[in-house]
C-alpha cells in the first residue's frame, strides 16, 4: 500500500498518497517517458504510439496557444470517443487550460447554458455538432472542426513549435464538468489537478492495475467515468485505449477479442446486452481479467451469467460521482460474486460516513445518506456559492444518496435520496425535465419519475396536468427530443385533466406516481437509447 499522510487542500484536512506527480501534465509526462513505443491509442486504423501521442499533443497546445488559448482559459470541446478527443484533453492540459466536455447527447438549449457560465474561450468539435452551438455564443469564440483540413494539420507533429509545458498547481482547475442537480440547473463541478491524480491513482492502487494494460473505451470519454475512469487513468498506466465511438455489443466483443484488452469499465446495461449474444462463451477473452461497472446496480444474475461465461473475469463495482472524480467506493478484485449487493469498499485515500438528517454519524449497518470526503472530492461548483453551501459541509460532499457501510467495510446503496432517474447509466434528474415540459403550451404541471426497466434499470415517465385535448404524447416528445438529450426524453408520457396528487404541503407525491408508473405497460424500446 502506498504511503499516505494528511494534508489540507482546499481547507480541508484529507489523507492523500504522500508520492503523487505534481499535476496532470507531469503525470502524463512520465507515462510518455517511460514507455515511449508502447501504443497508447487505437481508434479504427489509427495506432499512435506515447512518442507520437506526446508529440502530436504537444504540436496541438502550440496552435491552440498561437490562436489565443491561454492558462485558466475554458475550451469546450464535443467528439464522439476518438483519437481528436485524447489528443484534446491532452493539449488543453499541457497549457493549464480547463477543459469543459460536452455530452454529445447535449442539445443547443443545455449548451447554451453551459456557454454561458463557463464563458470557452475555443470550442473543440465534430462536424456532426456544428449546428448544436448557439449562434448567441461569445462573438470571440474560436471553432475548431476536427473534420477540416485545419484541423488534421494543426495535429501533424512538426507543423508549430510545441507549447512550452505551463506551470500549474495541483489544487487549480483541469476541468469543469456540468452535472443537473435537482434544481434541474446544471452545476459545473470543478475538477482539480489534486482531483484526476487521485482517481488515477486510486484505479491503479485498488485494482491491481498494471504497466500496459489494455482497455476498451466504450463508455463517453465527456462524462466523468470515462475521462476519469478510463482515459487518464490508463494513460497514467502507459496501457493502451482502444477507442469505440459508440457501443454495440457484437463489435465490442469482437474487438475485446482481437486487441486482447485487459480491462473493460461499462454500465450494468452494457453487460446485459453482451449476454444476448448466444455464442458470447465461443469469444476468446482470456486476457481480460477487470470487468468494472457502476453508474447503477449490476443484476445480480448478469454478475452470474458473466462469472459462468468467463469463469477468470473479476466483476468490480464502482461508485461515485462527478463530484468525486469517478470512484469513491471499488470492489476489490475477487469480492465482486460473494458481495453482488455491495458497491465495494471506500477508495483508499477516501472517508465515507453515513449521516442522518441531522448531521449525525450513524452506526455500522444503519441505513443514512453518505457524505463523502478525499483528495477526489471537487472543491466546488464553479460560479455557484449557492450550490457550494447547500452540497458541501464541514469538508464532505453530501451526496444525496442514502445506504449503508457494514462492520466489514462494504458499502450498499439502499436508495436516491434525490429523485435521479437513472436510464443505462446516464443520469436524468426530473427537475430538469419538468422544467422542460412546464415550457409546453397547455401544460399546467408536470412530474417526471422512474418505471422500473429490465434492460436499462429505469424508464423516464413523464405524467402532465393539461388544458384542452389537442396535445399528445407525441407532440411531447417532439418537444423535448429538439431541447434535451435522447436519454431524458420521457419514454412514456401520460396527459391528464386532474390536478397531480399533492401532500398538505402543496409537494407532489411522487410515491404515488411511480405507484402508477409501475402500473403501466414498458415504453416502446428506442434504438439509440439501448
Amino acid at each position: 500500500m502506498p504511503q499516505m499522510r494528511k494534508e489540507l487542500h482546499f481547507g480541508r484536512v484529507m489523507s492523500c498518497y504522500a508520492q503523487r506527480p505534481a499535476n496532470v501534465n507531469d503525470m502524463l509526462a512520465a507515462s510518455f517517458a517511460r514507455s515511449p513505443a508502447q501504443t497508447a491509442v487505437v481508434d479504427g486504423s489509427q495506432r499512435l504510439s506515447y512518442s507520437e501521442l506526446a508529440a502530436r499533443a504537444a504540436t496541438l497546445a502550440g496552435h491552440l496557444a498561437a490562436r489565443g488559448v491561454n492558462k485558466g482559459d475554458r475550451v469546450a470541446v464535443m467528439l464522439t470517443n476518438g483519437l481528436d478527443a485524447v489528443l484534446s484533453v491532452i493539449a488543453i492540459a499541457r497549457l493549464g487550460a480547463i477543459l469543459v466536455p460536452l455530452g454529445t447527447r447535449l442539445r443547443r438549449p443545455e449548451i447554451a447554458y453551459i456557454f454561458g457560465d463557463s464563458q470557452p474561450v475555443a470550442i473543440i468539435h465534430g462536424a456532426e455538432f456544428a449546428l448544436e452551438f448557439p449562434p448567441e455564443g461569445p462573438a470571440q469564440t474560436l471553432r475548431f472542426n476536427v473534420a477540416s483540413a485545419a484541423w488534421q494539420a494543426m495535429c501533424q507533429s512538426g507543423s508549430q513549435s510545441p507549447a512550452p509545458v505551463v506551470p500549474i498547481d495541483e489544487e487549480e482547475v483541469f476541468g469543469i464538468l456540468y452535472t443537473s442537480g435537482t434544481t434541474g440547473k446544471p452545476k459545473g463541478a470543478m475538477l482539480t489537478h489534486l482531483n484526476v491524480v487521485h482517481s488515477c491513482l486510486h484505479w491503479e492502487d485498488a485494482h491491481s492495475l498494471q504497466r500496459g494494460e489494455r482497455t476498451l473505451v466504450c463508455v463517453p470519454w465527456s462524462h466523468v467515468a470515462g475521462l476519469c475512469g478510463v482515459v487518464l487513468p490508463f494513460l497514467h498506466l502507459g496501457g493502451t485505449l482502444v477507442m469505440m465511438a459508440e457501443f454495440k455489443r457484437r463489435e465490442f466483443l469482437l474487438q475485446a477479442q482481437e486487441e486482447r484488452i485487459t480491462h473493460a469499465l461499462m454500465v450494468p446495461a452494457m453487460y446485459g446486452l453482451c449476454l444476448l449474444e448466444p455464442d458470447l462463451a465461443s469469444f476468446d477473452l482470456a486476457q481480460w481479467r477487470i470487468a468494472a461497472y457502476g453508474s447503477a446496480p449490476m443484476p445480480e444474475p448478469t454478475i452470474a451469467r458473466f462469472a459462468q461465461a468467463f469463469p477468470k473475469l473479476q466483476m468490480c463495482n464502482c461508485y461515485g460521482a462527478t463530484e468525486t472524480t469517478s470512484p469513491a467506493t471499488m470492489m476489490p478484485p475477487g469480492d465482486g460474486v460473494a458481495h453482488a449487493q455491495s458497491i465495494g469498499k471506500t477508495v483508499p485515500c477516501g472517508d465515507i460516513r453515513v449521516m442522518d438528517d441531522h448531521g449525525h454519524e450513524l452506526p455500522a449497518g444503519e441505513e443514512g445518506e453518505f457524505w463523502i470526503a478525499g483528495p477526489m472530492v471537487v472543491p466546488g461548483y464553479w460560479r455557484n456559492e449557492q450550490a457550494n453551501a447547500t452540497s458541501f459541509a464541514g469538508g464532505y460532499w453530501k451526496s444525496g444518496d442514502i445506504g449503508a457501510i457494514d462492520a466489514q467495510g462494504y458499502v450498499r446503496i439502499a436508495d436516491r435520496k434525490k429523485d435521479m432517474i437513472n436510464r443505462g447509466g446516464f443520469k436524468v434528474y426530473p427537475a430538469e425535465v419538468e422544467s422542460v415540459l412546464t415550457g409546453i403550451a397547455g401544460v399546467v404541471e408536470a412530474a417526471v419519475v422512474g418505471q422500473s426497466d429490465p434492460m436499462l434499470g429505469e424508464s423516464v415517465i413523464a405524467f402532465l396536468n393539461v388544458t384542452g385535448d389537442a396535445l399528445t404524447e407525441e407532440q411531447v416528445r417532439s418537444y423535448c427530443t429538439e431541447r434535451m438529450a435522447d436519454y431524458k426524453v420521457p419514454g412514456r408520457v401520460v396527459l391528464g385533466h386532474t390536478p397531480l396528487p399533492r401532500n398538505a404541503n402543496g409537494k407532489i407525491q411522487k410515491a404515488d406516481l411511480r405507484e402508477m408508473a409501475a402500473a403501466l405497460p414498458p415504453p416502446a424500446p428506442r434504438t439509440k437509447a439501448t
